[in-house]
């Protein structure tokens, strides 16, 4: 049983700065976000703050931080009448957000994505430093033991909010677990590391903490030509000593003695234990053996130990040269880069003397221009393990799969060492890629080749890297014009009683820009929110931004455009731009602002939607009953309306709004559609930072639907989840029979799309245009037959030029 109370390894650091010095004004890491950084000098003392403001970093539980609300209910599939607002309220991170770095958020995020639902059983917590209550400077040293100053590929716009915090890391993971007197099982995440506690190891009543933490390099004295390590060196820490029964430590090593008589004789795998990192060892003979898994009764418990496994030899006989002869030897290599790539990025090629590869790897000695930098902390990409005979000198080679990416010539081919092999230790060559040109960033694939030099073994595998960082990735490449482009708000921060919505006026769209046809398109088979067009008819171009989404076969790039009073997209490569000053006729291009509405929201005639999330964002941004009452054809209505329902806050008017038109609507099915009515009243009182946000989440609820079971192909696309990650996902929702029913898939669908989105912040139109280009990139895409996220693409793109022409220039937000 793993026990999420308190633990007596956590410290507390509340007394640790009592006489910090107060804060500097000149220094420029202080915003009220690095008051726990112990190397910022001038900080703030933390015990004089009865809010309790600034809480240490090595204070904080993990799990506070990781754990989502799991309190849903349950959820019907009816579309228009579901009541799941619950899934889009924000978990609060005000206790302990304050203290957190760049790369705790973004691991906070990747967790909730692996799952989103369930506690993590272990915990990361630091060692048992009690003795640094009243020493600064030994502090420090236990804080970097923990937390590193590294750089990475972070979030650079999130990161200049937290100068001084953003750039540390957490570089290790002690794992802990706190059993009972039924004990239980420890295992080191991401590895073959395990300790088994049988039940009456302690007493009733009591409990063990059981600290599990693998060191990479193992000690130098185990390998020579008699021996090799096999395994990392393990650090094992017990809290209580009061014990009844030995512990077993089970490790799956990276070698498996040949079947030979000569090898069984001459070699054996075994278990060095010691009380002490340095030494010295002594060999264990509470081993068992079973091919390449080893297990080991530790009966001399102490509160610190370290073991590690090795291959032994008596003495070596010809024709053998080492003990590698002797064994079935593998090597395991991990592919290393940051955690967001960018135009240049450097990649790392590591091999490890044993079978343990972390996730997250820090290295020490990375150069830039010919300086060293500090370290960095860097993230597993892909992983591979292969047989070795004997130590060989390797020849290493990368090798872009993407023409937009290369690897600099003099870094495509590196060699390792048979001598570095036959260390142990960890081994590491650095690569370094470039994009080619102003190229828009992507994630590609790239091939790793390994060769033994003295023989014709070749393995190589393929190796996929991240996406580029979510809040660059939107603006790489992108016009001046649309990097400066502000979000449009529906009201103003502050709720103020006299807000004024402008003046919806019906008059002709004004239009700057036009294309001419370059040839005919007519189509046998109509496809919604697509134009047809004559050779030689002027198209008026809202805009100059592109739509990247499916035609008839494949993905095209398209402009949208207005012609015969239809709004479309029309194939950029049909149509020659030409300016204002330069169309001859553009009398079938015309259309009224009013008609423009009425149009864009076409697509939420089909959408599927939740009636308590509409209800309850619209009344919380819409200011001014009257204005939406107004439009939305209630202007006959007073304030004597509210007195039966008692709406005293203009909040509750706005509900009520709502609820009258709903109703209104429900009586007449047949004429009246709520949600399309909602929008076109929104953008007639120039609400359009809501309607984005509606548009946003009604299309992430739709596309589940509308992707049942597939959203498992489009969360490899988008996202390149794992079936481990997936089945998190729908492991919540698995019905009485341990699966998800098809009618409930959209469940585990929908919260993977909402996370995935919560990664774009404000960019709603990427989160549209990129979910856009993954639909229609699947086997058989929804698109083809559902273009309702297409005509979405036509409405965010559309609401600069109507609110340009819709409502006059003094009344528009700065």
């Amino acid at each position: 049983d793993v026990d999420e109370s308190k633990l007596d390894l956590d410290i507390d650091w509340s007394d640790v700065f009592k006489h910090a010095h107060a804060v500097s004004k000149t220094n420029p890491f202080w915003n009220e976000l690095s008051a726990s950084n112990p190397f910022v000098r001038d900080i703030a003392v933390s015990s004089r703050n009865e809010n309790n403001k600034y809480l240490s970093i090595l204070k904080e539980k993990s799990y506070l931080c990781s754990k989502v609300s799991s309190n849903r209910d349950s959820l019907a599939s009816s579309g228009d009448e579901l009541d799941i607002d619950c899934l889009l309220r924000k978990t609060s991170s005000r206790k302990s957000g304050r203290s957190k770095s760049v790369s705790d958020f973004l691991d906070m995020v990747d967790n909730r994505k692996l799952n989103p639902h369930k506690t993590p059983p272990q915990k990361t917590v630091p060692s048992d430093m009690t003795w640094l209550q009243n020493d600064r400077e030994a502090y420090k040293v236990a804080w970097l033991s923990h937390r590193q100053l590294t750089r990475s590929c972070l979030d650079l716009e999130a990161m200049s909010h937290s100068p001084g915090w953003a750039q540390t890391q957490a570089t290790d993971i002690h794992v802990v677990c706190k059993l009972n007197h039924e004990g239980g099982s420890v295992q080191l995440p991401d590895s073959d590391i395990n300790i088994h506690v049988p039940v009456g190891h302690v007493l009733p009543g009591e409990f063990q903490e059981v600290g599990l933490k693998a060191i990479l390099n193992p000690p130098s004295s185990f390998n020579n030509e008699l021996s090799s390590t096999v395994s990392p060196l393990i650090e094992l820490r017990l809290s209580n000593l009061n014990t009844r029964e030995a512990i077993f430590l089970e490790v799956k090593v990276a070698a498996k003695v040949k079947n030979d008589p000569l090898s069984q004789v001459m070699s054996d795998i075994v278990c060095f234990f010691s009380l002490s990192k340095e030494g010295p060892f002594k060999k264990l003979e509470n081993c068992y053996i079973y091919q390449d898994t080893i297990q080991v009764k530790l009966t001399d418990l102490s509160h610190v130990m370290y073991a590690v496994i090795a291959v032994q030899a008596n003495k070596i006989q010809a024709p053998a040269t080492n003990v590698w002869d002797y064994v079935h030897r593998t090597v395991s290599v991990g592919i290393y880069g940051p955690k967001y790539i960018h135009p240049s990025f450097t990649a790392v090629f590591t091999v490890f003397g044993h079978n343990y590869i972390p996730g997250k790897l820090t290295i020490c000695d990375i150069k830039k221009g010919g300086k060293s930098m500090p370290p960095v902390v860097f993230q597993l990409w892909g992983k591979h393990t292969f047989l070795l005979e004997k130590p060989q000198d390797l020849n290493i080679s990368l090798v872009s799969c993407d023409p937009d990416f290369e690897v600099k010539m003099e870094e495509q081919n590196k060699n390792i060492g048979e001598e570095e092999l036959k260390t142990g230790e960890m081994v590491h060559q650095q690569f370094l890629f470039s994009m080619l040109g102003c190229r828009e960033m992507h994630f590609f694939v790239f091939l790793v080749q390994i060769k033994v030099l003295k023989s014709s073994q070749v393995m190589q595998f393929h190796v996929t890297t991240p996406d580029p960082a979510p809040k660059l990735s939107g603006i790489i490449n992108r016009p001046k014009r649309l990097q400066n482009r502000k979000e449009i708000k529906s009201a103003p921060l502050l709720l103020i009683p006299t807000v004024k919505y402008p003046k919806f006026q019906d008059k002709t769209l004004s239009v700057n820009t036009y294309g001419v046809a370059l040839k005919t398109v007519l189509r046998q088979n109509k496809i919604d929110y697509l134009l047809e067009y004559f050779k030689g008819d002027t198209i008026a171009l809202l805009g100059e931004d592109k739509v990247k989404a499916i035609g008839q076969t494949k993905i095209k790039e398209w402009y949208v455009g207005v012609l015969r009073k239809k709004i479309g997209l029309v194939h950029c490569k049909n149509i020659k731009v030409i300016s204002k000053e330069q169309a001859m006729d553009t009398a079938d291009s015309e259309i009224t602002t009013r008609n423009l509405v009425e149009q864009i929201a076409s697509p939420f005639k089909k959408l599927t939607y939740i009636y308590a999330v509409v209800l309850s964002t619209v009344s919380e941004s819409v200011y001014d009953w009257r204005a939406l009452a107004e439009v939305l054809g209630y202007s006959h209505m007073s304030l004597d309306d509210f007195n039966e329902v008692h709406a005293d806050k203009e909040s509750d008017r706005v509900a009520h709004i709502v609820r009258r038109m709903k109703e209104d609507c429900h009586a007449n099915k047949k004429k009246r559609l709520f949600l399309y009515e909602l929008i076109v009243a929104l953008l007639k009182i120039d609400c359009q930072g809501l309607v984005a946000r509606l548009t946003q989440d009604t299309i992430i609820l739709t596309s589940a639907v509308k992707l049942g079971k597939c959203w498992r192909e489009l969360a490899e696309k988008l996202a390149r989840l794992t079936k481990q990650q997936i089945e998190a996902y729908e492991v919540p929702h698995h019905g009485k029979n341990g699966t998800v029913s098809l009618e409930m898939m959209w469940k585990p669908a929908y919260d993977f799309l909402y996370t995935w989105g919560a990664h774009y912040g404000d960019s709603y139109r990427d989160v549209l245009q990129d979910l856009q280009s993954a639909l229609d990139k699947m086997k058989n895409p929804v698109t083809k037959h559902w273009r309702e996220l297409t005509g979405t693409l036509i409405l965010v793109n559309c609401m600069e030029v109507l609110r340009a022409s819709a409502f006059s220039k003094s009344e528009e937000e700065e």
